[in-house]
């Protein structure tokens, strides 16, 4: 017996209605992280073809430059009579006595270890850096022995040369004392800078020295970087 309504008949009746189609979790997520990997990948690769690579710098010889600016002058400057350089030297009441040769500063430390900080130029004569390094200290100690030589070495910001040596002079008491010099020498215009430090060995640690890894041992050093770099030629920027 078949049933009438407006639009449409239908037939009594036992229907099966198919199941509704339905996403499973686990292929909405792996739609989801393979649209972002896609995603992720094409921003990489946006991003490596628009970014430049960073510049590689080599130093020496691709050292910089001082900063750039008034520079505060907090010690003296020694200038040489001709005006061919200058150099700070530590300032009168500080820890050392300080002596103007005609080439430079020779200033004394009074306290701790002692020892003493040179400061000067001479004529390079076409010498490079080493051989002056070497000429200088065997000058005045023949009998020395090589402890290492200084990577990239710059006086005034100009690179050089710089060594450390060890020699044993002979005390009052028949004992021999272990001596450190340092000495950093850069050439500019055949005119050689000079900064060398002589002291007793000591060695450094976390009870002496800076505080941080340094072979220099010798405590007149962790006061010389701030006038090695102050040396100017003449015609350089103040610094």
């Amino acid at each position: 017996m078949a049933t009438i309504a407006p639009g449409y008949s239908t037939y009594r009746g036992t229907y099966q209605v198919a199941e509704r189609p339905k996403t499973s979790y686990r292929h909405l997520v792996v739609v989801w992280v393979l649209a972002i990997a896609l995603i992720a990948a094409g921003l990489v690769a946006l991003s490596g073809a628009l970014a430049r690579p960073p510049s590689r710098y080599v130093c020496p010889p691709d050292c910089g430059t001082p900063p750039i600016g008034e520079p505060v002058t907090i010690n003296p400057r020694f200038t040489a009579a001709d005006g061919s350089f200058s150099v700070a030297y530590p300032a009168e009441g500080s820890a050392y006595d300080v002596k103007m040769e005609p080439d430079g500063i020779n200033a004394d430390l009074l306290v701790g270890d002692g020892g003493t900080l040179q400061l000067f130029g001479e004529p390079a004569r076409g010498r490079a850096p080493r051989d002056i390094a070497y000429e200088l200290v065997l000058e005045s100690i023949p009998d020395i022995k090589t402890a290492y030589e200084i990577p990239n070495a710059m006086v005034g910001y100009q690179p050089g040369f710089g060594v450390a040596v060890d020699c044993w002079p002979q005390g009052m008491a028949t004992s021999y004392t272990r001596m450190r010099v340092l000495i950093m020498v850069a050439v500019k215009n055949d005119l050689a800078l000079v900064a060398a430090a002589l002291g007793p060995y000591h060695a450094f640690g976390p009870e002496f020295g800076s505080g941080k890894p340094s072979a220099a041992n010798l405590q007149i050093a962790l006061d010389m970087g701030k006038y090695v770099n102050s040396f100017t030629w003449r015609g350089d920027p103040l610094r």
